[in-house]
């Protein structure tokens, strides 16, 4: 399976809460990426996260949508978060949403990792094209 690896720069924009309830607190969020690397382009993301007054306790789900190039190929597609913390254990799903693929990214599937080194940000995708 072909493997796309980069830095990317991150920007969230957070409103406040929408709920704050009895030690939840549930927010939207705009995350907007710049990929560079084997990924180049932009992204935006709707996200809507959930934090409980249990500290590294939270969850959040996001769908993104993609514009640019992977490993030379242009076009776009839209990704799945899938995002849980269970007192500081950190467990995130990151998906091509399927037949989301548009010009030369047409049948693109597969699954992107996310890390955070010390605020740095990368990413390493692993997907297939049709």
């Amino acid at each position: 399976m072909p493997t796309a690896r980069g830095p990317m720069d991150v920007d969230i924009e957070g409103e406040p809460p929408f709920l704050d309830r009895d030690g939840l607190k549930l927010n939207r969020n705009i995350v907007r990426k710049e990929f560079s690397g084997d990924m180049v382009g932009t992204s935006e993301a709707q996200m809507i996260a959930a934090f409980t007054s249990t500290p590294g306790s939270a969850g959040y789900v996001a769908i993104e949508h993609f514009t640019g190039s992977v490993s030379g190929k242009s076009g776009s597609f839209v990704l799945q978060h899938s995002g849980v913390m269970n007192r500081g254990d950190a467990r995130l799903t990151v998906t091509i949403v399927p037949d989301s693929g548009s010009g030369e990214l047409a049948g693109i599937s597969g699954t992107l990792q996310i890390d955070n080194d010390q605020g740095q940000h990368s990413y390493v995708l692993e997907y297939e094209i049709a």
